[in-house]
């Protein structure tokens, strides 16, 4: 099945599958749906609408869709039962594990040596392992085999010899304390592997894909509870001087220290993202024109000062859009501050252009406050002031 021509997802006519294209499209990914799979895609539009798989399997057309979206709107349940289970008090948590294991300890007593009660065992081990740290995964191992013990030494069950229960024990308390540690290194593998899928290898800042979701956070935030944002785009002139006469390495190690300086030059709560190639981009959140303004000129000239004492002929040109009612995507919003970027390379590089789109929110700090000629991170939002000449 192809997609239909682009229409709005409110507009369409077809039970939701020009919707679910809309979205394939937004992934870069055209052709037919059963042979190139979309999780993102479908993925977001199941999500936003809290929808399960069987309202998936009537938005798509043909079985190779209905098990794409069988398959990936299963995996929202259970990223959400993660989400939840990740979201509780790790204290809560432990203690919900420690009844469990005393309640299987009841079981295990009732029913005697005869009922194998290992994997009951294992679901507490597994939660406080994967949901809090290694060393409680050994303490509920130690429990859990302690209270197996305690079970088998009341319900009167006979043994061929008397050190056989205490073997079983050791046995036991082997098998939960490999479980947990290779649950714990699986975990920390997983940990990385998300890290790196939305870090950029080089810089160390957000890739794309991160900048994407976190703008996106950031425009629903905006349309739920009003307030400006800015994105700044930036891109290095001359890059590519530095790569022919010094090398790939010396412009690995620019970029590297581009990113470190605009990292340095911006909050926390800021996001900086390499787009790909020598293009960068932030996220403000909160951040009015007056303050954008302010950033963006301290980012540019704190990178040239940089640029100059390394003698690398490289400036920047940058565009930075200010939005107070944003558009509902995030890829016009990065094409909004590109666009600026570009006008900025047409009109001689090495320049800002700042726009504001929606009303102009003048009296919006966003957490910012100069001091002494020095931009400084607040706690709470201030009234702007004006650089020091």
């Amino acid at each position: 099945m192809e997609c239909p021509s682009y229409r709005n997802i409110e507009n369409s006519n077809n039970g939701g599958v020009t919707g679910y294209c809309d979205l394939v499209k937004q992934t870069k990914c055209s052709g037919d749906l059963g042979s190139c799979k979309h999780p993102e895609a479908l993925k977001k539009y199941l999500s936003e609408r809290g929808l399960g798989w069987k309202a998936g399997e009537r938005r798509a057309q043909g079985p190779k869709e209905r098990a794409i979206a069988r398959e990936f709107s299963t995996d929202l349940v259970s990223q959400s039962i993660i989400e939840y289970a990740s979201s509780l008090p790790k204290a809560f948590l432990t203690a919900i594990t420690f009844v469990i294991v005393l309640l299987v300890g009841v079981l295990t007593r009732l029913t005697g040596p005869e009922l194998s009660s290992s994997i009951l065992y294992l679901i507490p081990i597994s939660l406080v392992t994967w949901f809090t740290k290694r060393w409680v995964g050994v303490a509920m191992s130690i429990v859990s085999t302690l209270t197996w013990f305690i079970a088998d030494a009341t319900s009167g069950a006979t043994f061929s010899h008397s050190s056989l229960p205490y073997w079983n024990g050791i046995a036991r308390f082997g098998s939960f304390f490999g479980f947990a540690c290779i649950l714990a290194a699986l975990r920390r593998l997983s940990e990385d592997e998300k890290e790196s899928s939305r870090t950029d290898s080089l810089t160390r800042v957000a890739n794309r894909k991160q900048f994407i979701e976190l703008a996106d956070m950031e425009i629903k935030r905006v349309q739920r509870e009003g307030g400006p944002f800015t994105v700044v785009y930036i891109d290095l002139d001359n890059f590519k001087w530095v790569n022919d006469r010094f090398g790939h390495s010396a412009g690995d190690n620019l970029l590297r220290l581009v990113a470190r300086t605009i990292r340095g030059s911006v909050r926390e709560a800021d996001t900086v993202a390499r787009l790909g190639g020598d293009e960068f981009a932030i996220l403000l959140p909160g951040i009015g024109p007056e303050l954008a303004e302010i950033i963006t000129e301290r980012i540019q000239r704190t990178n040239s000062e940089v640029m100059q004492k390394h003698d690398w002929p490289v400036t920047f040109s940058i565009g930075a859009a200010t939005f107070a009612s944003p558009p509902s995507m995030v890829d016009e919003v990065l094409k909004t501050s590109d666009d600026l970027m570009y006008e900025v390379k047409k009109e001689g590089k090495n320049n800002i252009k700042h726009e504001v789109f929606g009303k102009d929110e003048r009296s919006s700090a966003g957490g910012y406050v100069l001091w002494a000629g020095e931009l400084q991170e607040c706690v709470t939002p201030v009234m702007p002031l004006r650089a020091i000449p």
